[in-house]
């Protein structure tokens, strides 16, 4: 049978050229989506709190959740030293402070990521009130602050005084987000979801120089003058925050200390119920005139620099008493929705969790959720009744400053739950004692975090466009074969 050659050779190139059309049209066809992992992003947060300095830093994917950064926290550092309203005499010592966390930070951030991160410095109660006494040396503190982190390859953000109300939302925040009562994530959905029956907790925060309480009461909040407003995850939050300055456990300490003092009518050795028997602590009138929770008239403030000495009796009951006396509750009357000195409060309401010096006087106690509220009584008095003696000798290892000071601030403690925030033997049942949820520490600073993503754009993740491996491998051999026989054709079909 004979066979044109000529037209055998241009079917096959024909062919040929199919072939390769098609495995071309495939390479570029057959595609799978890869998407890439979305970026971390860090941020750094101060807490200057009256007492002492301490950063926190987070980190979150830059792909987020209904524009709320699902953040963890990094790194915790303590800085040395008091807090930066300390400085207030020597403002460039404040900045100062803050270097060896900020050195331990840097090296937690990939270089790379450095100049990204936001930094922010929030200051508590100790500069609300020196704000007060003196707020050029509260601004000249925050500026040298200031002046130290743009030192640093970092964003930085600013240096706030925060307010109390402030303070108070953002640890409620935080609370929330470590216990998933905003959100959860959900293996079955692959996703975050809310709970179905979300368990919104209320938050008890004691510093140094203030007390804050938040929580969701119940029913609506046409009446509340101390009303914050919140959006996470995609859901609206209307929280109850109330925060007491001067009420911190610092400031409660040398209120307290005064009072005694002055109605000891001018005696330099005065007896203290709260301290234990036997012990001694010899304070200078002076030191009531350097903060406004004790810098009121008192003929004690014209004795200059003198020195009173006031001296333990252990009496638990006299304890409590003077205590209650620092708290202004005549001006509620038996009103349930007022705490004291006529200030609102709904009913107390769910779950709270007790953080900050709430937690760490009742753990010095051994004193847990769960107890009722009869043994932590208990167990409070029978400490109070303990002479120096015998409580130096049983903790030999604990700050012989702080120690003394145990029984006033669990007394203190059970008074403002109590007769003021309206806590009673069924709801206090409902007080956890926290300092970390997971591995993170309770308190404003993530909260103030979570907060502040919301002004980060959500960036969508990169999506590029990937060949899969073996048809790509495919495709390049079709083509250089193809390419190959056809160019053979071609010249076999020339020499024909």
């Amino acid at each position: 049978m004979f066979i044109n050659k000529k037209h055998f050779i241009t079917a096959i190139l024909g062919a040929l050229v199919t072939i390769s059309i098609i495995a071309l049209v495939l390479s570029l066809v057959k595609i799978e989506d890869v998407t890439l992992p979305p970026a971390v992003k860090y941020g750094m947060v101060f807490d200057a709190g009256s007492s002492h300095t301490s950063l926190f830093v987070y980190e979150w994917d830059s792909d987020k959740e209904n524009d709320t950064g699902v953040v963890s926290q990094t790194l915790s550092c303590d800085v040395q030293g008091q807090g930066i309203s300390s400085y207030a005499n020597d403002p460039s010592k404040a900045g100062d402070s803050l270097r060896e966390c900020l050195d331990k930070a840097l090296k937690v951030v990939p270089a790379a990521k450095q100049r990204d991160v936001p930094v922010y410095l929030g200051a508590t109660a100790g500069m609300r009130l020196l704000r007060e006494q003196n707020s050029s040396a509260a601004d000249q503190v925050l500026a040298e602050v200031a002046k130290t982190m743009q030192e640093y390859p970092v964003a930085f953000k600013g240096a706030q005084i925060l307010t109390g109300e402030e303070e108070g939302a953002y640890g409620w925040i935080t609370i929330n987000y470590l216990l998933d009562s905003f959100t959860k994530y959900s293996p079955k959905a692959h996703t975050w979801v809310r709970p179905e029956a979300a368990n919104i907790l209320g938050a008890l925060d004691l510093g140094g120089a203030s007390t804050q309480i938040s929580f969701m009461p119940e029913g609506s909040a046409l009446n509340w003058t101390e009303a914050s407003k919140f959006t996470l995850y995609g859901y609206n939050y209307d929280i109850y925050t109330h925060s007491y300055l001067c009420y911190g456990q610092n400031e409660m300490l040398k209120r307290l200390a005064k009072e005694l003092i002055v109605e000891s009518s001018s005696s330099m050795r005065v007896d203290h119920p709260c301290y234990p028997k036997d012990y001694n602590e010899t304070v200078s009138l002076s030191s009531f005139r350097t903060s406004p929770c004790t810098n009121w008239s008192s003929p004690l403030l014209t004795l200059g620099d003198g020195t009173v000495t006031l001296e333990g009796r252990g009496d638990a009951s006299g304890c409590l008493a003077a205590i209650k006396k620092l708290f202004n509750f005549s001006a509620c009357g038996h009103s349930q929705d007022c705490t004291f000195d006529g200030v609102y409060q709904p009913l107390v309401t769910g779950q709270f969790i007790a953080f900050s010096a709430f937690y760490y006087n009742f753990k010095f106690l051994n004193l847990t959720e769960g107890q009722s509220l009869a043994t932590v009584k208990e167990t409070i008095e029978r400490f109070c009744t303990r002479s120096w003696e015998d409580l130096s000798s049983s903790y030999p290892e604990e700050n012989p400053e702080r120690l003394p000071k145990y029984c006033t601030n669990a007394n203190y403690i059970l008074t403002l739950l109590l007769d003021a925030y309206k806590f009673n033997e069924i709801s206090w049942n409902n007080i956890i004692f926290r300092k970390k949820a997971g591995s993170a520490d309770i308190g404003w600073t993530l909260g103030y975090m979570l907060n502040l993503t919301n002004m980060i754009p959500a960036e969508a993740p990169a999506r590029v466009k990937g060949h899969v491996p073996s048809l790509w491998a495919a495709a390049v051999a079709f083509i250089i074969l193809t390419l190959a026989l056809g160019l053979a054709a071609l010249l076999l079909l020339l020499w024909v």
